[in-house]
């Protein structure tokens, strides 16, 4: 079972996550949106919203970086094992608890008001679950690391993400004594990417590069009524 959720479920994830995406966008592309519901308690949304799209973006990346990020790059620019666990464990403490804080405030929103209970889909209230019940394992994975702030277990999940990414067939090997909070952190997130595709989450792939590279200008008419021109015709009748 060991082998089979972190050597081989990865690869199922990624797939669907991938390949899902892109039939969705090819087959269903006008359900390729947030469907938001900002005309509704925008205050609390807008709060919300900052809190948790911010903290959600500082942990992504930093994650992505943290992890996929050879070894051996951080040992050439002197960062230490330690230094870079007690900067994942400070940024992503902050980054967590925002994130955390936006998404309870959203979650409250979505569930309490009658209004956008109606227009949310099971999905969204799914996928939002997932998500914060992500973010509180990843703050007790914080707990967990205090205890491990010379950074070796950082790297066992290193060379996990990154032996998953180069085919290695040993990858699973490589976090098999770490903490079961680390274990249930890892499965949930790779079952947000498996669900990735059926829910409102695929707007993250939506980045309007185009927008920059369109051709002109944009058209803008004036709201103010032109009257017409007058037409003068045969017998002085206009």
């Amino acid at each position: 079972m060991h082998n089979f959720l972190f050597g081989i479920f990865p690869y199922i994830a990624l797939s669907v996550g991938i390949v899902g995406s892109i039939a969705r966008y090819e087959r269903d592309p006008f359900t390729w949106k947030t469907s938001s519901s900002q005309l509704l308690r925008r205050k609390q949304l807008v709060m919300g919203s900052i809190l948790f799209h911010v903290g959600i973006l500082v942990i992504f990346f930093g994650h992505l970086v943290g992890l996929l990020t050879p070894i051996w790059i951080f040992d050439a620019m002197g960062i230490s094992h330690g230094a870079k666990q007690l900067l994942a464990v400070m940024a992503g403490g902050v980054a967590g608890v925002m994130a955390l804080v936006g998404g309870l405030m959203l979650f409250h929103r979505r569930w309490t008001d009658p209004r956008i209970r109606k227009t949310s889909s099971t999905w969204d209230i799914a996928i939002l679950a997932m998500l914060l019940g992500q973010l509180v394992l990843g703050l007790f994975t914080i707990v967990a690391s205090l205890g491990h702030l010379d950074g070796h277990e950082m790297v066992k999940f290193m060379s996990w993400a990154q032996g998953i990414f180069t085919f290695d067939s040993n990858a699973a090997s490589y976090v098999t004594d770490v903490a079961l909070v680390f274990k249930l952190h890892l499965i949930l997130g790779l079952t947000i990417i498996l669900v990735f595709p059926f829910t409102r989450l695929v707007h993250m792939l939506s980045v309007p590069l185009r927008y920059f590279l369109r051709p002109g200008y944009q058209i803008v008419r004036s709201r103010r009524t032109v009257p017409l021109p007058t037409r003068t015709g045969t017998g002085g009748k206009s």
